[in-house]
């Protein structure tokens, strides 16, 4: 029977579990003071508040359950973004190069070891253990500095996919390695045979799920949807990724690579982007865990003891992958400069190799066969080298430019295929799909302006499938970061917000705005008392139903008393004048003064706010150099006393002030960060 606290009693798994969240925000926090990534952050709260540090969190167990959640909803969401399509495309990549990294690293490791004195066995074990990579780490690094789909970034995941897979084959082999004992020592053919026998059974299993669940999944998904239940659409997204990963490890296959085939065949349906939005915000605070629960079981008095050791093993195995690792990546035919990100960004020992060392020390399997001193060293070793993976990573690009222009710069002339879509810019995103929606979209359309469609009601936006032709059709909440980057608003000329729901469309525009301080914002409200709501949230342009309504009413009421329709249109515009002051923003008049400046080749103007806080504000326009770093020219300054056309380097910008930027329009996305305040600029 299951105990029942005391009233006022905490159980002690939630006071733990406070101290392990307070203990993450507050380290991160001084880590973003400084200027570094939170995941380091997070390594190190869990080092200090551990059981072998500080003891505040001593129930390894929880954290270890959910820790093993956030790589389940970390490999979830990438195979959701990667369909089977894409990865059919990365073939080559994936089993060439991926294929050649692991067996680079298994054989220079276990060569290394065996000339040192260690048993074959356990050398071989060992480079297992150094071959994986950290998806949860490279992937989070990758898609905070987007370069997720670059060349150097897909190489980057073709091998960590390859890795996810290779540490089945790895699990289901190790009973081969384990070290003979007692009677059955000498006697390999039973272990070969049950070897064989888990390897058959995992692969069918991953096969049926792969066509089974692909049939199946997207039909659900399609019910699940057509409720416009969103809570009920969140769970059943949630049941299907645990729900495949249980199935998966049934069969003897990793959870976290069942929950990847689960988010593969969530990829298939047309809900998937939606259903990648909502699992965000679980995988965010499950994978800061995992990185608190990594830095736990780091002994830090065994660090302070052994610190050659640990800085040589660890310079050790960075020197290893990064050679094995640019190596595989030349051996694809890819040049230095994509080699080098990718050797730096794969140098550190993966999260699946601490699930390699537990299935290890089942068996009798211990790093370099040291059954006292391997673990620590391993442990310390691995922590060391994710702390500095997002250094490495930043400094991979300068590294391959480096080597470049050496001899090295000679090898690899072949080009990564990209597997992505290819990136709308200067497009007018529409949210919603309504009668105003649709009309818009009609317009967009005929006079062949580029636009994406973001609706959130599964019949809607079928049609807006139906009928979008080349344009793009988003099923998602219009109200969510993810959709709109989805849908490309930092690169996008214009978003026009028609949403019914005048709560979606407020944080609309908050989070338009914070994701693209640039793009002009028109926003369709129903009352006239709404406006000023929507301004502050930052909208450029609102039309209110309520006043237009008015208007034609007036228009109709004098017209029915024979009123010219000259005096009618003069009164009309008067009152629309009136009412519509606020709405009067430079943005007009300070477009109509540019509007001589754009020529053929694809230069445009945007208007673009200084936010407070923002790295702008009280800087001089010389200052900045956008000029020089992003191609951008300063032709109006707007603000209440009046507009600057042509402002002086010397001008000082302060928050408020309205500049129209003349440029590409691919350089808007790239300058934005500078307009945002500090704090928008780290949670983007």
């Amino acid at each position: 029977m299951t105990p029942v606290l005391a009233a006022g009693a905490l159980p002690p798994f939630l006071t733990q579990l406070v101290v392990l969240l307070a203990a993450s925000v507050g380290i991160a926090y001084l880590c973003y003071r400084v200027r570094l990534v939170p995941i380091v952050g997070f390594l190190l709260a869990g080092a200090l508040i551990g059981p072998k540090a500080m003891g505040l969190v001593s129930d390894e167990t929880l954290v270890a359950q959910m820790a093993e959640v956030g790589v389940m909803l970390l490999l979830f969401s990438i195979g959701v973004e990667f369909n089977l399509a894409r990865l059919a495309r990365m073939s080559r990549a994936i089993l060439v190069g991926g294929g050649l990294q692991v067996g680079l690293v298994l054989v220079a490791v276990t060569g290394i070891l065996v000339a040192l004195g260690v048993e074959a066995r356990a050398a071989v074990f060992t480079g297992g253990l150094v071959a994986l990579s950290s998806t949860a780490i490279v992937l989070s690094l990758l898609g905070e500095s987007s370069e997720t789909d670059t060349p150097s970034g897909q190489t980057t995941l073709a091998i960590l996919l390859f890795q996810d897979f290779a540490v089945i084959a790895m699990v289901l082999v190790l009973p081969l390695l384990a070290p003979p004992s007692g009677e059955g020592a000498g006697t390999a053919t039973p272990s070969t045979l049950d070897a064989l026998w888990l390897m058959g059974r995992a692969l069918l299993v991953v096969a049926l799920v792969a066509v089974g669940a692909r049939k199946l999944v997207p039909a659900f998904l399609e019910r699940i949807a057509a409720t416009r239940r969103h809570e009920l659409f969140l769970l059943a997204v949630v049941a299907v990724c645990f729900g495949t990963a249980a199935l998966v490890a049934s069969a003897g296959v990793s959870m976290a690579l069942g929950a990847f085939l689960a988010g593969l065949v969530v990829s298939e349906s047309r809900h998937s982007e939606q259903a990648l939005a909502d699992i965000l915000p679980l995988r965010t605070v499950f994978n800061a865990v995992f990185f608190v629960s990594v830095g736990m079981l780091l002994d830090i008095w065994y660090v302070v003891e052994n610190p050659l050791l640990v800085i040589a093993v660890a310079l050790g195995v960075l020197a290893v992958k990064t050679l094995t690792t640019g190596a595989a990546v030349a051996a694809l035919g890819y040049p230095v400069r994509i080699g080098a990100p990718v050797a730096l960004g794969l140098a550190q020992i993966g999260e699946f190799s601490f699930v390699l060392a537990q299935a290890g020390a089942l068996v009798g399997l211990y790093p370099a066969g040291d059954a006292e001193g391997g673990n620590p060293t391993f442990i310390a070793v691995t922590v060391v080298l994710m702390v500095a993976t997002p250094f490495l990573v930043k400094a991979g690009p300068r590294m391959g430019d480096l080597l470049a222009a050496t001899p090295l710069g000679r090898i690899g002339t072949r080009e990564p295929k990209m597997t992505g879509e290819a990136a709308l810019t200067d497009h007018a995103v529409v949210l919603g799909y309504g009668p105003a929606g649709q009309r818009l979209a009609d317009a967009l359309r005929e006079v062949e302006i580029p636009f994406v469609v973001v609706e959130m009601n599964p019949v809607l936006h079928a049609e807006a499938e139906a009928v979008s032709g080349a344009h793009h059709a988003i099923r998602g909440d219009a109200a969510q970061r993810h959709i709109l980057e989805h849908a490309g608003v930092e690169a996008a000329r214009l978003v026009a917000i028609v949403v019914s729901d005048p709560a979606v469309a407020l944080r609309a525009v908050s989070l338009v705005r914070a994701v693209s301080p640039s793009v002009l914002v028109v926003v369709r409200t129903r009352f006239f008392s709404e406006v000023d709501l929507l301004r502050t949230a930052g909208a450029d342009i609102v039309i209110a139903e309520e006043l237009e309504t008015s208007m034609r009413l007036v228009t109709q009421t004098l017209g029915a008393f024979l009123v010219p329709a000259p005096r009618v249109d003069e009164i009309v515009r008067g009152q629309r004048q009136g009412d519509y002051r606020i709405l009067r923003d430079s943005i007009q008049e300070a477009h109509l003064m540019v509007l001589q400046a754009l020529d053929a080749q694809g230069l445009h103007t945007r208007a673009v706010r200084v936010a407070d806080g923002s790295e702008v504000a009280g800087r001089t326009i010389a200052a900045l150099d956008l000029k020089r770093r992003f191609d951008l020219h300063v032709l109006v300054v707007q603000r209440p006393s009046g507009a600057v056309a042509g402002p002086m380097g010397s001008e000082v910008l302060n928050a408020g002030d309205r500049l129209i930027l003349l440029g590409p329009p691919p350089r808007f996305a790239e300058v934005a960060p500078l307009f945002r305040p500090a704090e928008a600029v780290e949670a983007g």
